[in-house]
């Protein structure tokens, strides 16, 4: 897949608005909207799809997944970072709602945004659309939880440096 939307805005306001920038930030493959979402575009490319030419359903979950890393990017927390520091993410839950069929060619915004993390449980909420919105492809829900890598138990609280990256979204 081909993802775009360079990280033309790889600041990110913390709550009390002081601006802060990061090199992993710079990097990041997607922007923050007006509108408080995370966004990168996408082209529906022929590994995506079935033999009929639509989108293969484990496309989307890749889709999903891209947008979330590239968020966390945006906020100056490499996935790798996370993973070399003993941390990983996985995922317990995961819900998509099918509005409209993608084919083969078709672009996409990949929108995604935190809901307030309640205890242990990181839930990301999607929105996969055409570019101009005009047409709603897919909604989703994705549930992440903090594991220790090495022991594999669930982390009571947030590593630190995802904690302040979360701090840093957009309201």
């Amino acid at each position: 897949m081909e993802f775009s939307g360079g990280a033309t805005e790889s600041t990110a306001q913390d709550r009390a608005g002081q601006t802060s920038r990061s090199p992993i930030a710079d990097e990041a493959c997607g922007t923050f909207t007006d509108d408080g979402w995370f966004e990168v575009q996408a082209r529906v490319q022929p590994h995506h799809t079935d033999y009929a030419g639509v989108v293969w359903h484990g496309a989307y979950i890749t889709w999903l997944e891209t947008a979330r890393v590239e968020c966390l990017r945006a906020l100056g927390v490499g996935y790798e970072e996370l993973v070399r520091s003993g941390c990983d993410l996985p995922v317990v839950d995961l819900t998509l709602r099918y509005h409209r069929a993608l084919r083969l060619g078709d672009r996409v915004s990949v929108r995604t945004r935190l809901e307030p993390v309640r205890g242990v449980r990181i839930s990301w909420i999607y929105e996969l659309s055409s570019p101009d919105r005009d047409q709603l492809y897919v909604t989703g829900r994705v549930t992440l939880v903090t594991v220790e890598r090495e022991q594999g138990r669930i982390v009571r609280r947030l590593p630190v440096t995802l904690s302040e990256a979360i701090a840093r979204l957009p309201t």
